[in-house]
């Protein structure tokens, strides 16, 4: 004899719909990703041309998986200076990526880096990607020099190293 089990305990009603696949989150960025990131981010910050030329051989080893993180930082960073209401247009955007980028790259890639972001920053991704010439790590100089200017409209370097590395999940 089968005993039957109470609604409460059942739960509720399953619907055709309750059947669909559970989305798959996105796999978590190794740690060393993260590490990248950061360290771009942060030698644009100190305008440290021998930092990112450091950093710049292994952010091109993993060039889609850093500029995925740096998506995600760079969104963080949108929204924070959102909330605390500092004033962000495209155009502060544009200069501050430029003047970010300036002296730290070689000239074409500066060049290249500047006027992607200013495409970027307008809505113009197909001009965007013309001056980009398919090359991503274009992308993470721009988004590298985007979260370093945006970053210090409302955090000090340091905190913003330290903010970025606790929002990523990474200890300090």
């Amino acid at each position: 004899m089968v005993a039957s089990v109470p609604a409460a305990v059942k739960g509720p009603a399953v619907s055709s719909d309750d059947h669909a696949p559970e989305p798959v989150p996105a796999p978590e960025p190794p740690e060393h990703v993260k590490e990248t990131a950061i360290a771009l981010v942060g030698a644009y910050v100190d305008h440290n041309r021998d930092e990112l030329d450091r950093v710049i051989p292994r952010a091109t080893d993993d060039s889609d998986e850093v500029l995925s993180e740096l998506k995600v930082i760079a969104a963080f960073l949108s929204r924070r200076v959102q909330a605390t209401g500092v004033a962000w247009k495209p155009a502060d955007s544009r200069e501050a990526v430029a003047r970010t980028v300036a002296e730290m790259l070689p000239p074409e890639l500066e060049f290249a880096v500047s006027t992607a972001w200013e495409a970027h920053s307008v809505g113009e991704e197909e001009t965007a990607e013309r001056f980009t010439r398919g090359d991503p790590m274009v992308y993470v100089h721009m988004l590298a020099a985007f979260c370093a200017a945006i970053g210090l409209a409302v955090y000090k370097r340091a905190e913003l190293v330290a903010t970025l590395r606790q929002v990523t999940g990474l200890s300090d």
